[in-house]
This record gives C-alpha cells, structure tokens and sequence, in this order.
C-alpha cells in the first residue's frame, strides 16, 4: 500500500468513528505511521485531505453507480437513484456531511460526478418525451431535494421519524418534473411545449445535426431550455 492510500485509510477510519465528523492531521499522522509533511506534500493542506478522504468514501457507492444499468423505465431508475443516495447519507453519515460542508473551499470531486451521473438519467428522461422543464433545471431541483433529505435525515433524525418520508418527498418531485404517459402518449396542454422542448433538445444533444452550424446548434439549444422551462 502507498503512502497516500495508507493515509486516506487513517484518515477515513477516523472520519468514520468520529462525533463531529472532523479529523485533526495530527492524529491521521499518527495512525498512518507518517509525519506531517508527507502529509502536506501529498494533499497541500488539511481540507486538500479531507476532501480527498470524502472522495476515498464515496468510490464504491460511485463506482456501482458508473456500472451501466439503465432499465426501460428511466423514471423508475431517477427513483431507485434517489434511494440510493439517502441509503448510503444515513449508512455513512460522516461521509455525507463532509461532501456538502460549505466549510471546504476544495469541493470534492464525488460531488460532481454525482452530480453529472444524475443528469445522464434525466437526459434519458427527456429524450423518452417525459421531462416537464429543461434537463439542468431538473437535475438542479433532484439534486438539492435529495441532498436536503438526505441531510435532514442523519443531522435531525427525531424530527423525521416517518419512514415514508423520502419516498413522498421523492414522488412530489418526480410527479413535478415528469409526466406519467410515454413520449407520443396525450396529455394536458399545459405540458406540451416544455416537454416536447425538453425532448426534442435531449435527442439533439445525443444526435447533433450536421446541417447546422455551432452557433445555429447553440441558439437552438438556448431557445428550447426557454421553452422547456416555461411554466
């Protein structure tokens, strides 16, 4: 084992029996064996640490998530995907706490990809004809709601004892942001244009048309995230 695995090893060890979800770099010195400027030359300073320990957390959680397995219903992967992260929130606390710690100025990079994953299931959504607003609009709305459930539950937990918690808040979402008919299926009028615009700009982005110059591609990919957003 190197020395910088052996290190995030020490340090999410503590991380993990932590009561405040904080380690000192004295002591993730001590149980790595090394001193503090090895330390330092590998990870800069202390939140270059935890930062990557939050990242050394997250990679198996990740990893499963990087495998693809999209089913035929991408509404019912975004709702297995929310599941997923409150599950590994309230089994891993300390980890979670760490990622959205406004404290860390080097946010981690589980994070993003966290994030860019979700949004390759809402553009899934939307390129079957079922995304009600733009697809970074949707993502932006999952994200934070799954994160604030998600944190709700491990710091607050008295306050949320109701098991079904997540899963409403979950379906409010969902039902907001998608319709319940398959693309081509009717529906109200209402939801016609930002659907048809979310859909129509999902299949764009996984099949660029050649007979449009970047700037066209881009001023149409702009006009349809107004539509799709509409209300």
């Amino acid at each position: 084992m190197d020395v910088r695995t052996r290190i995030l090893e020490a340090a999410a060890g503590l991380l993990s029996r932590s009561a405040d979800a904080d380690v000192s770099t004295r002591a993730v010195c001590e149980a790595a064996g090394v001193g503090a400027p090895i330390l330092y030359r590998h990870f800069g300073d202390k939140e270059g640490l935890l930062s990557a320990v939050v990242d050394f957390g997250f990679e198996r959680y990740l990893a499963a998530k990087r495998v693809p397995r999209p089913s035929s219903d991408p509404v019912a992967d975004l709702r297995e995907g929310w599941d997923n992260h409150v599950r590994f929130a309230v089994e891993n606390p300390n980890y979670y706490r760490l990622m959205y710690s406004p404290g860390l100025s080097v946010p981690p990079a589980a994070a993003a990809e966290a994030q860019r994953l979700l949004r390759e299931v809402i553009e899934r959504i939307a390129a079957a004809g079922r995304l009600r607003v733009a697809p970074e609009t949707a993502t932006r709305m999952v994200m934070s709601a799954n994160a604030g459930v998600a944190l709700s539950l491990i710091s607050r937990p008295a306050l949320y004892p109701d098991p079904d918690f997540s899963p409403r808040v979950r379906d409010a979402l969902v039902a907001s942001i998608t319709t319940p008919e398959a693309a081509g299926a009717v529906r109200a009028a209402d939801d016609t244009v930002p659907t048809a615009a979310a859909t129509f700009a999902a299949r764009l982005r996984a099949t660029p048309p050649t007979s449009l110059t970047p700037p066209e591609t881009a001023l149409l990919h702009q006009w349809l995230a107004t539509l799709a957003d509409a209300p």
